[in-house]
């Protein structure tokens, strides 16, 4: 492995580590410096993930090793340090084409690692050049060879580490790295089971992060009655960093050194462990490198602890009370929440949340019972669980679901943190999740739109104008560039399933005899964790007619599943043996076929070769999910239920063009899930069999399904421009990140007077909350559809500059809006206030006053529990 270099990070004008790579040799801007490939070069470029999205050094490795697998080429780093210096040294002196190839991949790699000051970022916030953003997850999924994931979250933080690389956005992510990864494997009957390997550090595209004199760095964790010492380690993804936090550390306890070795430990003190490591370990792990964020983005509640960290540290640094130093970091911290699913989220029980918590209550200087009431649905309830997700949508300045569907539910599931605000003012934001295009494409379909609509796709995807060109891609040609990705599917799962049955010691002639699916069949693909929400099972409860379609002699259809069940979920594993057993019982195992021990390597042969995306998650309960957008970008058309990001896309798109997908039952909410499952099942085979099937074997006199490739050239042209990942990054930029820092620094450049005074407002205000009352003291019908509205408030000792009051108008169709009051008179303590209602229908009509504190101290979010409303 590469020894680290401690200068892996600049330091700007504030003392402050500027992410990124080492710059000072960085050649003038203008000059094109060619650089001789050497073995070493390549193990730099092998050892930063950024090739995992750039298709030249792919095809680079895969020259250098013809005999490897697409999963060995997962390994790069491993495949070169198996050929060895002398090796790789001869194939690039003795193969003109593969030292052209190899200097090419190099130039590009420093090339870019050089380019920060012409990103989007740069050019776009210049002003905001020195902001630092620290990105916390659970999970990354970037490669096989770190693999530190498990499902759709892992998969959006990933894309957003690519993204924030390509647009320049400085940002760091921060996760644990567990050692132990569990392979996936079925018995006779169909059931999963679970083999769990070790993996070593050394043979990841890790090093360990070391400190300005190139020291390792270590953290220490405080657990109950004992400090855990943490390892850090460091991913380079593209121009930024990934840190991972290990507690299997020699001087820890043979216990705690396990503590990160399983994602998603079962173990509940173990997943609280994991939690505290992941939020107050980040923190100290990028204090330990001299990274001092400006903004934190958490996503779900594993992270959440980071918060306590950040609030300890300023109030160390600018010796503040736990609430007034939480007043100067909350505007610079964002969650992200992303899943509406009940069992996402942690609860744990409050005699094991006050045990591992206690040592921070004594370091923040407040109680411990202060402090698990800060994770508590409702805080009076004092043997309520401890829900992390609780305490960050509590603690965080900002919160976001990730589709706008997601976000209306959010605020609905959540909107009891605050108290009597109306759920469409709940302060839960949206940003929808995207993918990063390059990482999904084909090589044959990267060729092909550079061909139609120009290389520019891969830097600038959000561009509507240039996508439009894609309509006008020649037919036949996409058609045969789908027909190879298609076929390199088919060849894929029979690599898949030979590979399956040799582990199983199965008879040499039936492993050379495997011969599952066609390439020239249609195909749905399906990925997914095997869970109930899921679904992966509806279409098997009109079996019969199922199979009827797939064994169809001119128009067959064949689907392709992969995924995994956590290793503790039962009914998960039934889902997937259901799906086993139904193959086997009527005789199309040839035609639906499961690809065993889901990863990366088998998520990016599905979404690439599939002609139809298979999604059948129960409305609303599907965040965004993002499988459809990557297989979108290689020629597939998704079908799915009304949910998540679909519901969206279909809003929005034209309805004049041709269809871009296909669509899963209504947009309805069933309370019956029996009833909901029996409709949308039945709505899935009618789709297929009537709609789906005919299309795409509908052919010309070339062979070419007119038709079909009209509606996978809209769904592309459509889809690329708008859930990229790039314009997420930059959604999160801008609606967050950039404000954030704003906001935070403004407070935390006075830090100690500032978040004083705005500690000490927001206590006062509290404390006279219970004594504020609110009343229509008149209402009349004025010309002109104006309605006047008198509004009487009781302040008790607060100022008129405290409180904001309002008329409350509503419709009959639910719709609402407030209209903010004049003071007219004051006596003592009481306000008259006047509110001119302008009424935009007359379906509108004045219902209620009500009294909230002035935008001077909430940002333009309301705060938990404060607001008042007239009877």
């Amino acid at each position: 492995m590469l020894q680290s270099s401690p200068s892996f990070a600049l330091r700007d004008g504030r003392g402050r580590v500027r992410l990124g790579v080492e710059l000072s040799d960085a050649a003038p801007v203008g000059e094109v410096r060619r650089s001789v490939a050497t073995y070493e070069n390549l193990l730099e470029v092998a050892l930063n993930l950024r090739w995992t999205w750039k298709v030249d050094s792919r095809q680079l490795f895969a020259k250098l090793d013809p005999t490897a697998s697409p999963g060995a080429l997962e390994w790069p780093q491993q495949l070169l340090l198996g050929l060895g210096r002398d090796r790789v040294t001869a194939l690039i002196e003795g193969d003109s084409q593969i030292a052209e190839l190899a200097t090419r991949v190099v130039d590009d790699h420093r090339s870019y690692q050089r380019s920060t000051a012409r990103t989007w970022f740069s050019m776009n916030h210049r002003e905001h050049r020195d902001l630092v953003v620290a990105f916390f997850a659970a999970e990354f999924s970037l490669t096989d060879s770190l693999p530190i994931y498990a499902g759709g979250l892992g998969t959006v933080a990933a894309e957003h580490l690519k993204a924030s690389s390509a647009l320049g956005v400085p940002l760091v992510g921060v996760g644990l790295l567990y050692r132990g990864t569990s392979h996936q494997w079925l018995d006779r009957e169909g059931r999963q089971h679970e083999a769990w390997d070790m993996m070593s550090p050394s043979k990841m595209p890790i090093e360990l992060a070391r400190d300005r004199q190139g020291r390792a760095v270590e953290v220490a964790v405080n657990l109950p009655g004992r400090d855990v010492q943490v390892a850090v380690y460091r991913a380079q993804v593209g121009r930024n960093q990934l840190l991972l936090l290990d507690s299997a550390v020699s001087t820890n306890s043979e216990a705690d050194r396990t503590l990160t070795t399983r994602l998603y430990d079962s173990n509940v003190e173990t997943r609280l462990a994991q939690e505290l490591i992941l939020g107050v370990g980040g923190v100290r792990a990028l204090a330990a490198l001299s990274i001092e964020p400006d903004v934190m983005h958490l996503n779900e509640g594993h992270s959440a602890f980071a918060l306590l960290e950040r609030t300890r540290r300023v109030m160390a640094h600018e010796g503040l009370s736990f609430d007034e130093a939480l007043a100067a970091v909350r505007p610079g911290v964002l969650f992200t929440t992303h899943t509406p699913v009940a069992a996402g989220h942690d609860y744990f029980a409050p005699d094991l949340a006050r045990r591992f918590l206690n040592p921070y209550a004594t370091q923040l200087g407040i109680s411990i019972e202060s402090l698990v009431a800060l994770g508590r649905v409702n805080p009076e309830w004092s043997g309520d669980s401890f829900c992390p997700t609780v305490f960050a949508m509590r603690l965080a300045g900002h919160r976001n679901g990730v589709s706008r569907l997601h976000g209306r539910v959010t605020r609905e599931q959540w909107g009891l943190l605050w108290p009597r605000q109306p759920v469409d003012e709940v302060p839960i934001g949206h940003v929808t999740n995207g993918v990063h295009l390059e990482s999904w494409t084909t090589e044959l379909f990267s060729e092909l739109l550079t061909a139609t609509v120009g290389a520019q796709w891969r830097t600038t995807p959000s561009d509507p104008v240039m996508w439009s060109l894609l309509v006008k891609a020649d037919d036949a040609q996409l058609w045969r560039v789908k027909n190879a990705a298609r076929n390199q599917l088919v060849e894929f799962a029979r690599r898949r399933a030979r590979k399956d049955l040799a582990r199983r010691n199965a008879p040499s002639e039936r492993v050379a005899a495997v011969s599952v699916l066609h390439p020239d069949r249609l195909t749905i693909g399906f990925v997914g964790r095997f869970v109930t929400y899921k679904r992966p099972t509806l279409l098997l409860r009109d079996p019969v007619r199922l199979a009827r379609l797939l064994k169809d002699l001119e128009r067959p259809v064949q689907i392709v599943f992969a995924g995994k069940a956590h290793p503790s979920d039962e009914s998960g594993k039934k889902l997937l043996q259901d799906m086993i057993e139904f193959a086997a019982q009527y005789d199309v195992a040839d035609r639906v076929v499961f690809i065993v021990d889901f990863d990366t390597t088998v998520d990016r042969a599905l979404a690439q070769g599939a002609d139809v995306w298979l999604n059948t998650p129960r409305r609303p309960l599907e965040a965004c999910g993002v499988g459809g957008m990557k297989a979108g970008m290689n020629g597939s058309l998704n079908f799915s239920t009304v949910d998540g990001w679909w519901d969206e896309a279909l809003r929005d798109a034209n309805p004049s063009a041709a269809p871009i997908g296909f669509t899963i039952g209504t947009d309805d909410d069933y309370t019956n899930e029996d009833i909901q499952d029996d409709a949308d099942s039945a709505s899935l085979l009618d789709v297929l069999e009537y709609d789906i099937i005919p299309r795409f074997y509908e052919r010309d006199a070339q062979g070419v399904p007119r038709a079909w490739l009209a509606s996978v050239k809209q769904a592309m042209s459509t889809l690329a421009p708008t859930w990229d990942s790039l314009r997420m990054t930059r959604d999160y930029t801008e609606t967050y990140y950039v404000p954030g820092l704003v906001k935070s620094s403004q407070l935390l450049a006075g830090a100690a007077r500032s978040a004083r005074n705005r500690a000490a407002d927001l206590r006062r205000i509290r404390d006279a909350w219970p004594g504020l009352s609110v009343t229509v003291a008149g209402h009349e019908r004025g010309s002109d559809e104006v309605d006047v509205v008198d509004i009487a408030v009781e302040m008790g000792p607060l100022q008129p500059s405290d409180v904001l009051v309002q008329a409350w108008v509503h419709d009959v169709k639910g719709a609402a809006r407030a209209v903010d009051a004049t003071l007219i008179d004051r006596e003592q303590s009481w306000g008259h206030y006047r509110a001119r209602v302008h009424l935009a229908s007359p379906d509108e009509a004045v219902v209620a006053a009500r009294i909230v504190p002035s935008s001077l101290y909430t940002d333009g979010e309301p705060l938990a529990g404060l607001i008042a409303w007239s009877a």
